[in-house]
C-alpha cells in the first residue's frame, strides 16, 4: 500500500467507546487502520504461520491473561504480577534456559540483583555492560563538548557489541535493562534472540518515564510549552509550574 493513498493511522486520538479493533459491533474513525488497512492486517497475520513466532505470540497472550485474577468478573479484576515476575514466567513458558541481560553501567547494582533473581529461578544468565570493549567515544566522531565529562577518556556505550556478545553466548532471550534511548534500539536490531525491556532509562524520574507524561499538566508542562531541538537546547516559555 502506497503511503500517499492511505489515511495515516491515529489510534491514540480515537475516543470511541465501542471500537472496531476490540469489539465485534464496534466502529472506527476515518483514520482507523482496522478499516483502512485490511490488506496490511491480513499480510501481518501470515507471519504468525511460522511455528516459532506463533508459539512466542501464543505464550505472550497467555502471560497477559495470567497477570489478572477474577477474570470472570470485570468489576473485580485486577493485576497481581510485576513485570519481572511476568518475564520469568514467560521465559519458563518458552522453555528458555539461558537468558541475557544487556544493562547500563549506571544500574550495575540493580543488574546484579536481577541476575541473582534469575539464577534463583533456575536460569543460566549472561550479562553484559554497555561499556563493553572500552571503545573510546572518538570512534564515533564524538567531540569533547559532547561527552558526559569533557576533557578525558570516555568509553562509548556499544549496544551492537552488547548484542554480539549475547549472540556469541547463544542466549535464548535477552532482557534490556536501563539502556539509553537509541542504544536499546540497536541491541534489539542486532540481537539474534528476541528481546524484552524490563527497565527503560530515565535519569530524572527514577527510570519511570511515564511519570513525566502523567505530570504533563503540572511539573512537566514544558513538554507542550517548549520546543526541543536536536542540539538539546529549548525555546523557553516562562510559566509557573507550581
Amino acid at each position: 500500500m502506497e503511503q500517499g493513498k492511505i489515511k495515516l493511522p491515529q489510534c491514540a486520538d480515537c475516543n470511541l467507546e465501542k471500537r472496531i479493533c476490540s469489539q465485534e459491533d464496534g466502529k472506527g474513525p476515518g483514520y482507523c487502520p482496522t478499516i483502512n488497512m485490511a490488506d496490511v492486517v491480513e499480510a501481518s497475520l501470515e507471519v504468525y504461520g511460522s511455528p516459532e513466532i506463533k508459539e512466542f505470540a501464543h505464550n505472550a497472550t497467555i502471560q497477559e491473561g495470567e497477570c489478572y485474577v477474577n477474570r470472570d468478573n470485570p468489576q473485580a479484576r485486577y493485576a497481581i504480577k510485576p513485570r519481572i515476575q511476568e518475564t520469568i514466567e514467560f521465559a519458563h513458558k518458552m522453555g528458555y534456559k539461558r537468558l541475557g541481560i544487556a544493562f547500563c553501567g549506571g544500574l550495575r547494582s540493580e543488574a546484579k540483583i536481577l541476575s541473582e533473581i534469575l539464577k534463583a529461578q533456575g536460569f543460566e544468565v549472561v550479562s553484559v555492560v554497555c561499556k563493553v570493549g572500552r571503545t573510546p567515544k572518538e570512534f564515533l566522531g564524538t567531540k569533547e563538548e559532547h561527552k558526559v565529562s569533557p576533557g578525558g577518556f570516555e568509553a562509548m556505550c556499544s549496544p551492537i557489541t552488547q548484542a554480539e556478545v549475547l549472540n556469541a553466548a547463544n542466549t535464548e532471550f535477552n532482557i534490556l535493562f536501563g539502556l539509553c534511548v537509541g542504544h536499546d534500539s540497536l541491541v534489539m536490531r542486532y540481537s539474534d534472540a528476541f528481546c524484552t525491556a524490563l527497565v527503560a532509562k530515565d535519569r530524572v524520574t527514577g527510570h519511570n518515564p511515564l511519570a513525566a507524561i502523567l505530570l504533563h499538566q503540572s511539573y512537566y508542562r514544558k513538554l507542550r510549552k517548549e520546543k526541543f531541538n536536536k542540539g538539546g537546547s529549548v525555546t523557553v516559555t516562562v510559566e509557573n509550574n507550581f
